[in-house]
């Protein structure tokens, strides 16, 4: 059912969304296509740059095709066959597997572009998008407690300005001023990633499988150190290559270690004629953190919804944060339409209940079984004995990347389909 509404003034609408990244964004989209007014409020101005290791799993492609984004290597899309593992010695090259449920290949996009392109597209179907916005805060019913809008300030000259909606979509990442004003603060027994990475002009920008290495050694000092983490090279079919890591705060030397410096000394552990120099580096390194886990819930209270990073969605088998931001972006989006058609107050609050039991029925088993996972490769030589082992049987390690990846049927799919989705089924939902 599409619901047809005007919108009562420039700052009021049926949702306003609080960050125009992917997260937002998606959300945008499907709620502008439904009907809905909605406002998109990005804090920064387009083309803006986001730490991130640029590249797409098939996950994230279904969302883009489900939006009509255009994905050809004409537009700009650079596609990935699956991913290269290397470790313990090894090196195996595994493509993403054949599913009904999702395309057979990756992408690559940079972020600033890649954002932009998801922004103007919910721009196109309808929402409402207001740069350079700086939301400062909620706006909250003394009576009800709920938010019933929010505070921001506008353009360069930065006026203050009040925009109203019964309900507000929180995708404004991991540092979320939005939910901590309205008292939702971060988990502590959640993990918790950083990833840092730069660019550099390299004769491998047009490699067309990800690349990831599973032991990070830092070989700067008297002894060599196996540190905790993987480290990343995706071609960006540019000229360059983004060039990163990911760490998690499972490690005892996760503060301890100036993890830029880690980058440095890694990358010239590489083959010169890779070009991983400094000579050849674009730009400086960046670090972002990565919530994982469900770091922050609950995530819909009082008419607040969380998306993406603000709700910490990112897969902590992985570190993937894209394709979980967009798709919990459409999921809140499908929960605020049905509640937007219900005729009373008290069914539209039993309709956006339903958000964090759809989030944890979707991703809650898989996401225990990720916490586990975490714990155990903090300790870097767990990670050594797996990668050692694991490299050398291509069969396994197939098991693993539909595992670590997430991509497996749901229904109708092979026996490693069928034992990933009854371990994500029996383990606790929290």
């Amino acid at each position: 059912m599409t619901v047809e509404t005007e919108p009562l003034s420039e700052n009021t609408a049926d949702v306003i969304v609080v960050g125009a990244g992917p997260a937002g964004s998606t959300t945008a989209y499907h709620l502008a296509k439904a009907g809905l007014d909605v406002l998109l409020l990005e804090k920064t101005e387009f083309p803006r740059e986001k730490v991130c290791g640029d590249g797409l799993t098939p996950r994230a492609v279904k969302q883009l095709v489900a939006m009509g984004i255009d994905i050809s290597e004409e537009a700009g899309w650079l596609r990935n066959k699956g991913l290269r593992i290397i470790g313990g010695g090894s090196r195996l090259q595994l493509d993403w597997p054949d599913l009904a449920a999702y395309p057979n290949y990756g992408l690559v996009r940079k972020r600033d572009d890649f954002d932009e392109q998801l922004a103007r597209n919910a721009q196109k179907a309808g929402a409402r998008l207001f740069e350079r916005c700086n939301v400062s805060g909620p706006v909250v019913d003394d009576r009800t407690g709920r938010i019933t809008g929010v505070t921001a300030r506008l353009g360069e000259e930065k006026r203050e300005v009040t925009f109203r909606a019964p309900l507000v979509v929180a995708a404004d990442g991991n540092s979320t001023r939005l939910s901590l004003a309205m008292g939702l603060h971060r988990r502590e027994d959640r993990p918790m990633g950083v990833a840092v990475r730069t660019y550099f002009t390299s004769p491998r920008h047009e490699d067309d499988y990800l690349e990831s290495w599973l032991e990070l050694w830092d070989r700067r000092g008297p002894q060599d150190r196996l540190l905790p983490g993987y480290g990343w090279i995706f071609g960006m079919g540019d000229g360059t290559s983004n060039v990163g890591l990911g760490v998690l705060n499972t490690s005892a030397a996760f503060k301890e270690l100036d993890w830029r410096e880690i980058l440095k000394a890694w990358c010239a552990s590489m083959p010169a004629d890779w070009g991983y120099t400094p000579e050849n580096m674009t730009g400086p390194i960046r670090g972002a953190a990565l919530p994982m886990a469900f770091n922050r819930q609950p995530h819909y209270t009082k008419g607040l919804l969380l998306v993406g990073d603000a709700g910490g969605l990112v897969n902590p088998f992985n570190g993937e944060g894209i394709a979980y931001a967009m798709e919990s972006g459409q999921l809140a989006a499908d929960v605020i339409v049905q509640a937007h058609a219900r005729a009373t107050p008290a069914q539209r609050e039993t309709a956006l209940q339903r958000y964090p039991r759809v989030l944890k029925d979707t991703y809650g088993g898989y996401y225990t079984l990720g916490r586990a996972f975490v714990k155990l490769i903090g300790n870097p030589k767990v990670m050594q004995i797996a990668a050692q082992r694991g490299l050398t049987h291509p069969m396994l390690m197939k098991f693993t990347l539909k595992l670590l990846a997430n991509l497996t049927d749901p229904t109708g799919g092979d026996a490693m389909d069928r034992i990933i989705n009854g371990l994500t089924k029996v383990a606790p939902k929290a």
